[in-house]
Order: structure tokens, then sequence, then C-alpha cells
């Protein structure tokens, strides 16, 4: 008998993924509770939806079910409720989006750095010479060396940048070039972009507060393309009015989107984009290779990538 997946993602995907060798079954989820698939699918292939972020956190009774296999389409499992990680097996996607990320903090740090939309001149009487801000020789501060901190280093370093890294475990990057450091403090301090791609957990809510901003290198460029929950809102935006931080670049906050009004919406020394640093929609080709890969691994007996530790939410 052939697998059963029920997948929330798009048709052509699901027809792609139905051609996989094991000859899997592909069966559509209801939108509103996507979780009721449990009683007739033996892998569920989800997204953070609105409906994930709106159910409640009170496990349904039908759940786990008949699952064998739930497999987040997105690298973070932090939209999801946490009844989600009670299922006998979940993966992620971790890293099908790193390299369209780490492109689009390198795009940061130049728009920040050199700034040619100010620089450009409409008539002859702005012609007149002004400093453009460097890449090569600055320090690029990355906190969370996974695959997207990784991506990021590969690039800065290549650009001439100093790149320091700080990661969770510990653990040494295994990228040469990469000066690891042992704290945040430390990492902030002598950073002149710092790029924030750790995971939404419990543990890294608020990771940068009030007492954090306090030891950032003055004038640095704050960008986060983690999670919201990540960055305390109001004291990024204080220490932006106090000038202690130089500028942000955020592809994401919390709550999202924003509600109407927000003063990060408008401040002078933010660049808001609404969460589009994966480039999701150029990029699924490489989430049907990894699932795919996966399957194949599934059926033969073997894991697959990447996955979810539920005691460390990611």
């Amino acid at each position: 008998m052939s697998l059963i997946i029920a997948s929330q993602l798009e048709p052509d995907f699901n027809h792609s993924l139905g051609l996989h060798p094991s000859g899997p079954t592909l069966i559509d989820v209801a939108e509103d509770e996507p979780w009721t698939a449990a009683n007739e699918a033996d892998i569920l292939l989800v997204r953070p939806s609105l409906a994930w972020r709106q159910s409640s956190q009170v496990r349904p009774k039908i759940w786990p079910g008949r699952l064998k296999w739930v497999y987040s389409a997105s690298a973070g499992v932090d939209f999801y409720p946490g009844w989600l990680l009670d299922a006998p097996l979940v993966t992620c996607g971790r890293g099908v989006a790193s390299e369209e990320i780490a492109d689009y903090v390198i795009a940061a740090i130049y728009a920040h750095a050199k700034n040619l939309e100010a620089a450009t001149v409409r008539s002859r009487d702005q012609w007149v010479p002004r400093p453009l801000g460097r890449v090569s020789g600055t320090t690029i501060g990355i906190v969370g060396l996974g695959a997207i901190g990784a991506a990021v280093a590969r690039r800065g370093l290549a650009l001439g940048a100093q790149v320091v890294g700080l990661r969770r475990s510990g653990a040494q990057s295994g990228i040469s070039g990469v000066q690891h450091v042992g704290d945040l403090e430390t990492l902030v301090s002598a950073s002149d972009h710092i790029v924030v791609a750790v995971p939404g957990t419990p543990e890294t809510r608020h990771l940068f507060n009030e007492a954090l901003f306090a030891r950032i290198k003055p004038g640095a460029h704050l960008i986060n393309v983690a999670r919201g929950s990540v960055i305390d809102q109001e004291a990024l935006i204080d220490a932006l009015d106090r000038e202690r931080l130089g500028f942000a670049t955020l592809d994401v906050t919390d709550p999202e989107p924003l509600p109407e009004g927000h003063a990060l919406y408008s401040h002078p020394r933010v660049r808001l984009t609404p969460h589009i640093s994966s480039n999701y929609n150029l990029i699924r080709h490489r989430l049907l290779e990894k699932v795919n890969d996966d399957l194949s691994r599934f059926v033969r007996g073997e894991k697959p990538s990447d996955i979810v530790d539920p005691a460390r939410g990611y």
C-alpha cells in the first residue's frame, strides 16, 4: 500500500511530489483545520498558515491520529501550536531558503553602506562629491551560524569583511576565516552589521533587549531575518531614537503584520520588508528536491534530514 500524504502546498507541488518512485497518494487538506488530516494520512506536509497560528493550544483528540510524520515546509516551527511536535516524527525545510536569505542580508548591507539612492543627483547643483560607506574592512557579526548564518558568513568573507559568529552550542562553524566569540555582548560591541539568524524559541524571545542595545557598537546596523520575537521592539525603537543603533533592516516583526500606525512603519532609521527574504515562490523546486530526498530515505527505513527536537523547538 502506498503512503498517503496530506499536503497544504500548491497543486503543482503536490502533483510533482506524487511522481515520487514510491507512488504516494496525495490528498487535500482542510485549510481551516489542516490537523484533521491526521485521521486519513501517513504524512502531513504543512505550511505556517493562519489556521495553525489561530489554533487552540489544547491538542485535538484526533492528534496525532495515524500520522507517522509531519513535514514543515518552513525551517521554523514556532508558528505552529506546541502539540504539533507530539507527532511521532517532525522534520522541517531547514536550508531550503538559506542562500536566498543570505543574498537578502548582503543586499541590505550594501543598501545601507552605499545608499546610492541618497547619492543620486538630479540636477547640476547637486553634483557634489559625497563619501560612501564601506563593506570591505567592516565587521559582520552573525548571531546563529546555522544554514542561513553560514551562507551569510561565506558571502561576507568573500567581500573582504571580517566575520565574527556565535553559536548556541559553542561548536565551531567549520568555515575558515570566521572568528568565533563566546558571548553575545562581545559580538554586538564589535560588529558594524549584526545579522540575527536564530530560531524563534522561548529562550531567544527578546534576546535583543534594552541591556544588549546598551552594549551595541554605536551606529551599528541590525538585520533581522530570524523571528520578530527575538527583538524587543520597544527597546529597538528607543535605541534608534537615541542614535545608539544606527539603522535596522527588518524582514520579520512581532506580530506580523504590525498594527496600522506602528512606529516601525515610518521610522527614518528602519527598512521594513514583509517577510520576503526567503523568496519562497521562486525556490519551491529546492523544497521539492528536499522533500523527495527525505521521502526516499523514509521509505528505505532511514531517518529523513533536519529532524526537529521537541525539547529545543527547532
